[in-house]
């Protein structure tokens, strides 16, 4: 079966911190996540959502489609930051897609990566997006959060594209109590009864691929959901491939279990590669496995960087992850309505700004007087490049945090706020306050080029408010 739909694009995203197996060790005296070196680490303003954002932007940059150009959005995630929400909604107002596209949330089971991608075929009329983020989170001395990682991989879908998916298939079996997560908790669960657990895993991996009409030894590689560093390889065995083909573009043993986003960034990597054969095959507790056969005739653009940044101690891990701090205030700081972030939404997503009509100036925010001729205009929209230039900048120590970001300075410590000027596209500067993520505080200073990147900001009334923080450009 052949769809008229093909990956053009990539793009990724995964977060700069690293927790090594040895750090994890030294706190338990032992480390249950098999065959992982190292997992990668969320920061305190890092969720699926943000991270989802920041590999659909990679993709769409590297693509020649344009967010308003796109006729569906696809976003799939085991850790949605709010379990009843279609938080697709939010991340195509993120992104500038129109209110008009289809926008579709995949959750509830690991296996969501892969079904997304799977759920874009459908539509070969126009260009697609389809993004998996994930971050899932066990119980601090559980093997499923000893393997727990983060990161996300975004697919840019068009007539035609490079990357066909050729044939696809599924296959289920109830296997309850494998990998599960109850209501109101925030970390996933297990019986944690090996021979269990492998045999769903096996059994489901094994049918999806024998439903394929292809041959799994024909492939140049085979992409696994990774639950840990091991069970891939017992499912390369299951489906007769040796294990080098899954070898050669694994993710988990230095990034961990990426839930959803596991097999969509194996992929991802594989067609940046130059595989011309992929089979890649998602599986989620319950149990059901989708496979995918992937042909490449041409080049699939984009850029796969799995490389960290930083190694962290587990004391560090608990406090980024929430586990040793007081959480959110209950008051005080500013308050912003969502109301009004509602309204103030396309220059906190996407630095839309002002131009004056009067004096030809450039207005971040773009209400009230111009700041340059200080006339009452109705400004001409105006858009702003997501990299700009830090004009000043203080660094907020312990005690100093306005009670909205204290838990932000519990989790990451001391922390850089900067301003920022950007150039328009159309010529001119305006300038905005932002804070600075991703490098040491103290290294930040005057004249650094920075580029946006959505975040956390802070949450009030059980609602997080999103919006743009900035990071240096490498």
């Amino acid at each position: 079966m052949t769809d008229a739909i093909g990956i053009e694009a990539v793009g990724t995203y995964v977060p700069r911190r690293r927790l090594s197996a040895e750090a994890v060790t030294e706190a338990w005296n032992r480390f249950d996540g098999a065959g992982i070196r190292q997992t990668s680490v969320p920061g305190p303003d890092e969720d699926s959502l943000t991270m989802a954002a920041e590999a659909a932007r990679r993709a769409l940059d590297e693509s020649d489609v344009e967010p308003s150009d796109l006729e569906a959005l696809v976003f799939a995630t085991t850790t949605p930051p709010l379990e009843e929400s279609d938080l697709s909604v939010r991340l195509g107002e993120f992104l500038g897609v129109d209110e008009d596209a289809t926008h579709t949330l995949l959750t509830g089971s690991t296996n969501a990566g892969v079904r997304a991608l799977t759920t874009a075929l459908a539509d070969d009329d126009g260009p697609t997006l389809v993004v998996a983020s994930d971050a899932p989170r066990g119980k601090p001395d559980s093997a499923l959060d000893h393997a727990a990682g983060a990161g996300a991989a975004a697919f840019v879908l068009v007539p035609d594209g490079p990357a066909a998916i050729v044939d696809r298939a599924d296959y289920a079996s109830d296997y309850p109590g494998t990998r599960f997560r109850e209501p109101g908790s925030t970390t996933v669960d297990s019986l944690d009864i090996t021979p269990y657990d492998r045999s769903a895993y096996t059994e489901t991996i094994r049918g999806a691929v024998e439903n394929l009409d292809v041959d799994p030894s024909s492939m140049d590689v085979v992409v696994l959901q990774a639950p840990n560093g091991g069970l891939p390889y017992r499912g390369a065995k299951a489906i007769g491939v040796p294990s080098d083909v899954v070898e050669s573009h694994a993710i988990v043993h230095d990034l961990g279990d990426l839930g959803a986003a596991s097999v969509p960034l194996s992929l991802a990597n594989a067609l940046v590669d130059g595989a011309d054969r992929v089979l890649a095959v998602g599986y989620g507790s319950g149990a059901t496995a989708t496979a995918l056969s992937v042909e490449q005739s041409g080049p699939v653009t984009g850029e796969v960087d799995l490389e960290g940044e930083e190694s962290i101690s587990y004391t560090a891990y608990l406090r980024l992850r929430g586990e040793i701090t007081n959480g959110e205030p209950a008051g005080g700081g500013a308050y912003v309505s969502v109301p009004s972030w509602k309204r103030s939404s396309p220059q906190r997503y996407r630095l839309e700004a002002g131009r004056c009509p009067a004096c030809d100036a450039l207005n971040f925010l773009p209400r009230g007087a111009c700041r340059r001729c200080h006339e009452l205009v109705e400004y001409e929209p105006a858009q702003l490049e997501p990299c700009g230039t830090i004009e000043a900048v203080s660094v907020i120590s312990q005690g100093g945090a306005p009670p909205e970001f204290a838990e932000l300075q519990a989790r990451a410590g001391d922390y850089a706020t900067a301003i920022v000027a950007f150039d328009g596209t159309d010529g001119g500067v305006a300038s905005a306050p932002l804070l600075v993520v991703g490098t040491d505080p103290n290294s930040v200073a005057v004249g650094d080029r920075v580029e946006a990147t959505v975040r956390r900001i802070y949450t009030q009334e059980g609602v997080t408010r999103y919006g743009l923080k900035v990071r240096p450009v490498d």
